[in-house]
């Protein structure tokens, strides 16, 4: 597997964490050049991918609240409507 793939894999917490590792090791300055810019580089694409799942993360969380809700309600009604469902619709709830 690749360092690419690898990175992309990451989730947006291990990403972060590792970058802040990197970024301490960076600002010590006891890395020989070679292996501080190796980091560099590799703090740079954790970074976008980082940045990539965080606007992913804002988009959907702005979608769902633009949609009131209405993703869930169509997954329940469309499993109401499968075989065996029970055919109480919402309005019987006694809540």
């Amino acid at each position: 597997m690749s360092d690419t793939t690898e990175t992309s894999n990451q989730s947006f917490e291990q990403a972060i964490s590792e970058l802040e590792k990197i970024i301490i090791a960076l600002e010590q300055g006891e890395l020989p050049l070679d292996e501080a810019l190796k980091q560099f580089e590799h703090a740079v694409k954790l970074s976008r991918i980082s940045q990539e799942k965080l606007q992913a993360a804002e988009q959907k969380v702005q979608m769902l609240i633009a949609q009131g809700g209405q993703e869930q309600l169509t997954e329940l009604s469309e499993a109401s409507d499968a075989p065996g469902a029970s055919s109480h619709s919402p309005s019987d709830s006694p809540f």
